[in-house]
């Protein structure tokens, strides 16, 4: 079997823009850390009539955020590290066995990390 690693680069080059996009409706880049996000409360409409629902619902909004941007932040770094992979050319091999991954598992999740048989280890 031979990894086609010019498409998985650019699998993974598409699915780090959108999740990007996604990242920045959420969150915003740690400026104390660059390669970290963090998440950023929801925007008021209507900042005039800060209640205690109000208040209350900017709370659970931002918490939301953060799962939001928790979520996103792990795909994303596996995303940066399926093409580090790549660029290093160690992409497609199972970090458990060191086996090739199995293609239809790549096209799947092309950042996986492991073969069919060890993907409940990673």
């Amino acid at each position: 079997m031979n990894i086609d690693y010019k498409h998985f680069q650019e699998r993974l080059e598409q699915e780090k823009k959108l999740v990007e996009k996604e990242l920045e409706k959420v969150g915003r880049i740690n400026p104390d850390n660059p390669s970290d996000w963090e998440a950023t409360p929801p925007v008021d409409r209507d900042v005039s009539q800060a209640d205690e629902n109000t208040v209350a619902d900017a709370v659970e909004g931002y918490e939301d955020n953060v799962a939001i941007v928790r979520t996103l932040e792990s795909r994303y770094n596996d995303i940066k590290s399926g093409l580090d992979k790549i660029k290093h050319g160690v992409y497609g091999n199972c970090q458990v066995c060191k086996k090739e991954i199995e293609t239809d598992r790549l096209e799947a999740n092309p950042s996986a990390r492991t073969c069919k048989e060890h993907m409940d280890q990673a």
